[in-house]
Order: C-alpha cells, then structure tokens, then sequence
C-alpha cells in the first residue's frame, strides 16, 4: 500500500494541529495498559504478517459493518451508503493497520490520533472527503469496535508460521495498541478537563 497515494492520509503533516493528549500522557496511558517493550517487538512482527493480508481483513471487517445496519448508518446519507466515501476510508483503515503496527508512537503519532478523533467527532466528520454524511459517531459504537477489531485479528496473526505463543503476543500488543487507539480517539467527545 503506498501511502503516499491515500486521499486524506497526513500523516506527519505539519499542518495537523498538535494533539493536547502530550508524550507524558502517552506513556502513563501506556503504563496503565502494562505496555512492555516485548509489546513493541510483538506489534513490530504482527504487522509483517498483516501487510500482506490488508484486503482480506477490511474484507472481514467491511462485510462487518455492512451487515450491521446501525454500523454502515456512518457512511449514509440519506440512509444510502456514499460508496466514494466507504472507499476512502478504507484505503486510511489499511493504512492504520500499518501505522499502527510499525510507526514509533511519538508526536507525529499522537498528532495523527488527533486528527482521526476529530474524523469521527462533530469536529471533523465528513470534511477530509467532502461528503454530506450523518455529522458524528457515536462514542459508544467506537468504544464497542474495540472487541472485533481486535478478536478478528488472531486469525490472520495465525496464517503464518508462528508459534501459538507468539501469535498470543502478538494478540496482546495488538489489542494494546487498538485501545488506546480508542482511548486517544475519545479525547473530542470528553468534557474539556475530564480527559
């Protein structure tokens, strides 16, 4: 996937406001989540298994939210799903398995968090792709993502050659690394100081 060519993909861009969440709050976040530095090795190696099964696990994931019609109901106007903008989203999916799997969790991640939270919240939705879609997510279904997102993985970290021990910790560091994803997420939709 060549990032490079994903419509809205700024990863690194110095025009992203900074996130209020700061390197401190990252790593007590990561603390409070027993986040190790096997986790990072871990996380390192689930995504050299999974970069080559992008299509197959959005085609998992995708067919998910197809059939749930209160999922899809965020990619709807008019209750009609905006296939332009379920293609765009999906290429930046893909490329968030890869980020969040390979990049170093430093400013520029903390940033790009930011800029998602605000994609999914009253902020944002909506503005990257031009669409006139329903105007936020709701936090809950976000929160609720954070179980298939994350069950869903272990069999595509299981279609390699990896011992049941390393695919449990890759698991772990992958189900790490999506909740405090959500976590980072969540910051827009919680009262200014309750963060």
């Amino acid at each position: 996937m060549n990032s490079d060519k994903i419509y809205g993909y700024e990863y690194g861009s110095s025009e992203l406001e900074e996130s209020p969440v700061t390197i401190e709050d990252l790593n007590l976040l990561k603390q409070t989540l027993l986040w190790s530095n096997e986790d990072d090795q871990y996380l390192k190696m689930a995504g050299s298994i999974l970069i080559d099964q992008i299509d197959q696990i959005l085609d998992l994931w995708y067919g998910y939210v197809g059939n749930h019609k209160h999922l899809l109901y965020y990619f709807t106007k008019d209750d009609k799903p905006i296939t332009e903008y379920l293609n765009s989203v999906r290429k930046r999916f893909g490329q968030w398995i890869i980020d969040l799997c390979s990049k170093n969790y430093d400013q520029d991640w903390l940033n790009y968090q930011y800029e998602i939270a605000k994609r999914h919240h009253l902020s944002k939705k909506n503005v990257i792709d031009g669409v006139n879609s329903v105007p936020f997510v709701h936090f809950r279904y976000m929160v609720a993502f954070i179980f298939p997102i994350t069950i869903t993985i272990k069999s595509f970290l299981s279609a390699k050659n990896n011992t049941p021990e390393e695919v449990e910790k890759m698991y772990n560091a992958w189900f790490k690394a999506v909740t405090l994803s959500v976590i980072l997420w969540s910051y827009p939709y919680i009262r200014e100081g309750q963060f």
